[in-house]
């Protein structure tokens, strides 16, 4: 004979789930506002560098250099950081994903469980990640940078 479920401890398990949900979205916008703060910087710095471009130029080779390597190293300080809140996006929605096996809606595994059917359209599959989308564009501002320096070599 089972003995019937614990009214407490279900309403335990439903709290723990709620926390679990509202700190993974606070995860999510504090990467948001990660992406919009590198975002701003590496804008500004693209252009302060484009503006000062012939100072640049006539300025010695490792002053270019300098400025290149700080633009760079922002990117990958800015990816690093993205791949972070992946891998801890990954972990929360691990554990809320755990935790709904407990509940009668699973809408967190229900919802991957539909992306993961999604067709695949051409070379790529319909549904794109955010993880995967704006981890490119720290990629781009390095190559904005190195052809920021390789223009001051040209000149």
């Amino acid at each position: 004979m089972t003995t019937p479920p614990d009214p407490s401890h279900r309403t335990e398990v439903l709290e723990l789930y709620k926390l679990a949900v509202e700190m993974a979205d606070r995860l999510s916008a504090r990467r948001g506002t990660a992406n919009a703060y590198f975002l701003s910087v590496q804008t500004a710095f693209v252009a302060l560098a484009g503006f000062g471009f012939r100072e640049l130029a006539r300025s010695p080779w490792w002053a270019a250099l300098a400025v290149t390597l700080a633009g760079v190293t922002l990117s990958a300080t800015w990816w690093l950081q993205l791949r972070s809140y992946r891998d801890l996006n990954t972990a929360k929605f691990k554990g809320i994903n755990k935790i709904e096996e407990r509940l009668e809606v699973k809408i967190f595994s229900d919802e991957w469980e539909a992306l993961a059917r999604d067709p695949i359209v051409g070379w790529r599959r319909r549904y794109a990640e955010l993880g995967v989308s704006e981890r490119v564009v720290p990629v781009v501002f390095v190559a904005a940078h190195l052809l920021l320096f390789a223009g001051t070599l040209t000149v």
